[in-house]
């Protein structure tokens, strides 16, 4: 299911309130500004000398009041709504060779980035980047490592996972240290076992991981959105890594990367690399912000994936499956009474020309209607009506019934091939993500449930370019509607309930609500899906 967070957006810019190191920009701004005044008043050549007297001061003595991380090619910009704004870009994109840079500014998550030597050192949670040379001012001595003399220039701790502000599952995400250090020459106890030519790319797949909504949007979206712009040419490092999940979207990680993942605490190991990026980049539920993408990639664009991901094993599939219909032709014919009357004359080539044919006939056929049937809670429990009604409007009608064990591409097959499908608000609508833009999308809207319907799965389907249509049954049609009083809160004023929490909600109405459907009320949904798609049909056969 998902968890349910109406979270404090990020402060606007307009907020009034000031953090320190915001404070201490403001101040250097407002000293420099005031040379101008000076320009005025005094000799030009004394004025000037007092200016770079000045800048020298700042660059200088900056370190010791602006954090390590801080750069001068940056000015301090609020986050806003998108976790990876252009300013996430900005800030950490011209990272130079030997240095740390963490985007802390997302509400969603932390960025890191390093370049240089880098080193995994898993059994103390570590990455080390290492420095051979002379390091300027900006990247201070923070400390020493006893017994080596390895000089601690920059100290980063991280959690790489996509919900930061949550506090409680983020304590229990594995925290990586990210360390600079100055090296001695000479010192060889800094050795590669494995060495990469490739970026890496750091993530945690603890929290909600087992869990479709939260494998997708907290995962494998935003997985997408930090490493498509390097072509393949990357190495996912894993934290908290489970051999299911590998098995589960290994056909999407082979389209994002070249590489075999490494399992971060499983492989003690050193792996090098000359660059990382810890932590993954996500823009909202469910999405893909284009604006805020290289090459303008989007939503769309993820979806394409997806089917360059599952096409070959569809295509097996379906191999099989008309290899078991030819046989099974084949068997009928030689069985049947009239074969043995039939002349001769039509060679074995050409029987088996008219078996293929036979099978792999592709008659019109009508609006495929999928509907993602749930057997717990939220079930439709007049399920079985809603199809003979279906069949009745015109619909050809498949009844899927996914699991954690039921294999991907399978669902993305049967939904890749539809054009409307209709669930329950959960988890599993989260397969919205495998219709075809321009299909329909029905979420039946249990009661307790209606921002959490539009935010995670109706407004991220629209940006898919799906037609999606909200259905948000009323009290008669909740199983609730039998077990409180009439003028109960629960069903006269579900977000006075929700407001009390998560625990509440989950109780209440995901737990312990299912759904009896209004078939005339719900009809016209269906009847206007079908209308929608038929006409969409003929305008594109015209």
């Amino acid at each position: 299911m998902v968890h349910y967070h109406r979270y404090h957006q990020p402060r606007k810019a307009s907020d009034p309130i000031i953090t320190k190191d915001e404070e201490s920009q403001q101040n250097l701004v407002m000293d420099c500004s005031t040379s101008s005044y000076y320009k005025r008043t005094r000799p030009k050549l004394l004025s000037f000398l007092f200016l770079i007297t000045f800048l020298s001061c700042c660059y200088v003595l900056a370190p010791l009041f602006l954090p390590p991380s801080f750069t001068f090619s940056l000015l301090y910009s609020p986050a806003t709504e998108n976790d990876a704004l252009v300013v996430n870009d900005s800030m950490c994109s011209s990272v130079s060779s030997g240095t740390i840079c963490c985007d802390r500014t997302g509400y969603r998550s932390d960025i890191c980035l390093m370049k240089g030597d880098i080193r995994t050192h898993s059994p103390s949670s570590s990455i080390f980047l290492y420095n051979s040379g002379i390091i300027n001012n900006v990247s201070r001595n923070v400390g020493a490592e006893k017994g080596k003399g390895d000089q601690i220039l920059q100290h980063e701790r991280i959690r790489p996972y996509t919900r930061k502000w949550e506090k409680s599952v983020m304590e229990t995400i594995d925290e990586l240290n990210l360390i600079s250090k100055r090296v001695n020459f000479g010192n060889s106890g800094h050795g590669c076992d494995v060495k990469h030519d490739v970026p890496a790319v750091f993530f945690s797949n603890g929290g909600y991981t087992g869990n479709v909504y939260h494998e997708f949007n907290d995962g494998i979206i935003p997985l997408y959105i930090t490493s498509q712009h390097f072509n393949k040419k990357v190495v996912f490092v894993i934290l908290e890594y489970h051999n299911w999940w590998i098995t589960k979207y290994g056909d999407i990680l082979s389209h994002l990367s070249d590489y075999p993942a490494i399992d971060f605490r499983g492989d003690n190991r050193t792996h090098c690399f000359p660059e990382a990026i810890v932590g993954l980049r996500i823009h909202d539920e469910l999405t893909v912000d284009l604006a805020l993408m290289q090459r303008n990639k989007s939503i769309v664009d993820f979806r394409n994936l997806l089917d360059k991901a599952y096409w070959p094993r569809i295509h097996g599939l379906i191999q099989d499956e008309e290899r078991e219909a030819q046989e099974k032709l084949r068997k009928q014919l030689s069985s049947s009474p009239s074969s043995e009357s039939e002349p001769e004359s039509e060679s074995p080539q050409k029987q088996e020309y008219i078996i293929k044919q036979k099978v792999q006939e592709n008659p019109l056929k009508k609006p495929k209607l999928v509907i993602l049937s749930r057997d717990k809670s939220r079930a439709i429990t007049n399920e079985n009506s809603m199809v003979k009604m279906a069949e009745e409007i015109d619909f050809e009608v498949e009844v899927l019934k996914p699991d954690r064990t039921t294999e991907l591409a399978k669902i993305y097959r049967s939904l890749n091939a539809s054009d409307v499908m209709i669930g329950v608000h959960g988890a599993a609508m989260t397969h919205f993500l495998f219709l075809r833009p321009g299909s329909v999308f029905i979420q039946v809207v249990p009661l307790g449930t209606t921002w959490a319907a539009e935010t995670y799965y109706g407004e991220p389907a629209r940006k898919l370019g799906l037609k999606y249509i909200g259905y948000e049954i009323q009290i008669r049609e909740s199983s609730l509607y039998e077990k409180y009083d009439k003028n109960d809160p629960v069903l006269r004023d579900p977000e006075s309930i929700t407001k009390k929490g998560w625990e509440f909600t989950k109780k209440i109405y995901l737990d312990s609500q299912n759904v009896v459907l209004d078939l005339r009320r719900f009809r016209k949904r269906l009847q206007h899906a079908y209308e929608y798609i038929v006409s969409k049909s003929n305008h594109s056969t015209e």
